[in-house]
């Protein structure tokens, strides 16, 4: 599914006590030369430079995750994962893309170094046990006194709504800009089940 130019950053509102959560937007994802390309998600990068204006005018904390896997791990079809090898650690892949207006202060948080999935910008879940650890983001976020993150970025059905997900669960107001992500559909339907299932739990779907 794709998504319409917006929302304007006037109307998500960004202030100190809001984050704006850039999720996995690496080569890997957004490039068609990519490893696991999504398709649209070339255009994020343009489309997210004025929220990222307007969030460091407003105070708003700016931080990015990215995937950061080793080059073998049971999260990739070649061990017996579900996806494609994607975003291995030092590579172009994992690369955040160009264009994207990443300031020297915006924290970026790795996830699935140690093999772990990484979906979500907040836990990593170990593939083979099941086990959850959290990342550094919760801590990063509650240091800048946050109570509202904004969550965008690849791909829309899975670690943008797992992030999502989770940021409602620790008690974040959660907004979720449909037109600042894209959906990988990896079955058909993903994307409005997962925007369903994101609505019923809270999040603020706009």
């Amino acid at each position: 599914m794709s998504a319409a130019p917006g929302p304007d950053p006037s109307e998500v509102g960004y202030d100190a006590s809001t984050a704006l959560l850039v999720v996995d937007l690496q080569n890997d994802f957004a490039d068609p030369a990519g490893g696991l390309h999504v398709a649209g998600g070339e255009d994020l990068a343009a489309l997210l430079r004025p929220h990222l204006a307007a969030a460091r005018a407003a105070g708003a904390p700016v931080v990015l995750t990215q995937d950061w896997h080793p080059p073998r791990t049971p999260h990739f079809d070649t061990d017996g994962g579900p996806w494609p090898v994607h975003c291995v650690a030092g590579t172009w892949g994992a690369e955040l893309v160009d264009g994207l207006d990443v300031g020297p202060d915006d924290p970026v948080v790795r996830k699935g170094s140690d093999g772990g999935d990484g979906y979500s910008g907040f836990s990593v879940r170990d593939p083979v046990t099941g086990d959850v650890e959290r990342t550094a983001l919760q801590r990063l976020l509650d240091e800048r006194g946050v109570r509202r993150v904004v969550v965008t970025g690849l791909a829309g059905d899975v670690c943008v709504a797992a992030t999502a997900r989770d940021a409602v669960g620790l008690g974040y107001q959660t907004v979720y800009p449909v037109a600042l992500t894209r959906f990988v559909e990896a079955q058909a339907g993903d994307g409005e089940r997962a925007l369903a299932e994101l609505r019923g739990l809270g999040v603020a779907v706009v």
